[in-house]
């Protein structure tokens, strides 16, 4: 099945714009995300998320093997799509850090059990 030139280039605009929003060289569009670094490829993991336009997006750990500047620029990133975006997050992470830094709300778990919620201030 053949992909109309002009829908492959709708979607490659969109793709570059993307990595703009995200923080990746647009120019490295045709790149395998292998060669991507770890920081990178969270990045465009978050983009390919976003893209379909969610109300709600879960993420599981999104911090987790990244260099703390990295972390740092991820959790900057995050905070300011889901502050455009209108976006809302349900974030699954055992460092508290991260919770502070992104949550309105939270909810503390131990053997599957809620043992406190509540607002993060």
């Amino acid at each position: 099945m053949a992909i109309d030139a002009r829908h492959y280039g709708d979607i490659r605009h969109a793709a570059t714009q993307w990595m703009q929003r995200v923080e990746l060289d647009a120019t490295r569009i045709d790149e395998f995300p292998a060669a991507f670094s770890g920081g990178m490829q969270q990045r465009s993991q978050i983009a390919r998320n976003l893209v379909t336009s969610p109300r709600l997006v879960f993420m599981d750990e999104p911090t987790a093997g990244l260099d703390v500047s990295v972390q740092a620029r991820l959790l900057d990133l995050l905070r300011t799509l889901t502050s455009t975006l209108h976006l809302s997050v349900l974030i699954v992470t055992h460092d508290i850090g991260v919770a502070r830094l992104l949550a309105h709300r939270l909810m503390v778990m131990q053997g599957g059990e809620v043992v406190e919620a509540g607002l993060m201030d």
